[in-house]
């Protein structure tokens, strides 16, 4: 049982068009980091939390997400929901900001591998961050800045600029785009119908009230076959959910998982 007061969401419901043509067969949230699914590695940081409410949100191969997420492993505080139309991060939590009934959620687009230590994070943001801040944001150094969302801070690690996506950014130090959410902002969020996009609408507004939280260890984009070749390589954290069930044993011996790895050994004959 976690000693928060905490909900979670995990963004899985993006298209992945830079990993086609491997997304047109598999969504980028199950895609596999030694053999087992990205989205699985973050629902176990989630339930080592101790977090009982968790909603996933679903829209590109919807199917096969709910496939996966309907197991008993999963059963009981993982739900989703699905999108018709992609909301935007912004959009997405003020729809279902009911579902998070007043608490600290945490934020976490699925599609990005990531390790560190989660119970630091989440400690920082309870007992140390600046008491003016209503969000903690994760942070990491990127060998690539111009692609990134490059943030400024002050002596209190409050994020004073930010920089999306553009050339000669001051600085590596990026926005991992994991997040924890005072309740107040999904209020304003409520208030504010019209804002979609979380990284240029709702972090700006925020600006001066975003602690942040270094992640010194691991955080990958695998929206490319390279950087998803690469998390295979990464030290991974033993998984303690069953993986010995139907779907993942289907899912071993099926034509797509065949196809992912074919790829990804292919990438890396190429490049030796």
């Amino acid at each position: 049982m976690s000693q928060y007061s905490l909900s979670a969401m995990l963004l899985a419901a993006g298209l992945g068009t830079r990993l086609r043509p491997l997304t047109d067969l598999w969504p980028k949230c199950l895609m596999p980091i030694g053999k087992r699914p990205l989205l699985e590695y973050w629902l176990q940081v989630v339930q080592n939390l101790g977090i009982k409410n968790v909603l996933v949100n679903t829209h590109f191969h919807a199917s096969e997400v709910y496939k996966f997420l309907d197991r008993k492993q999963f059963s009981g505080w993982v739900h989703s929901v699905y999108e018709p139309e992609l909301l935007g991060t912004a959009g997405t939590l003020r729809v279902n900001s009911d579902f998070f009934s007043n608490q600290t959620v945490l934020l976490i687009h699925a599609d990005n591998w990531c390790q560190c230590d989660f119970d630091a994070f989440v400690a920082y943001h309870f007992h140390h961050r600046p008491k003016h801040c209503l969000m903690t944001m994760m942070t990491f150094d990127t060998e690539r800045p111009q692609e990134c969302g490059i943030v400024e801070t002050d002596s209190q690690n409050v994020v004073i600029a930010f920089h999306e996506k553009v050339n000669n950014p001051p600085g590596n130090r990026a926005n991992a785009a994991v997040y924890l959410l005072e309740p107040e902002i999904l209020r304003w969020l409520n208030e504010s119908p019209h804002i979609t996009d979380f990284s240029t609408e709702v972090l700006p507004r925020f600006t001066g009230r975003i602690a942040t939280w270094h992640n010194p260890q691991i955080h990958r984009d695998i929206g490319t076959l390279p950087m998803l070749k690469a998390a295979q390589n990464d030290e991974r954290p033993l998984l303690n959910m069953s993986a010995n069930d139907g779907w993942q044993s289907d899912f071993e011996i099926s034509p797509v998982f065949n196809h992912l790895m074919s790829a990804l050994t292919t990438l890396e004959e190429s490049n030796e």
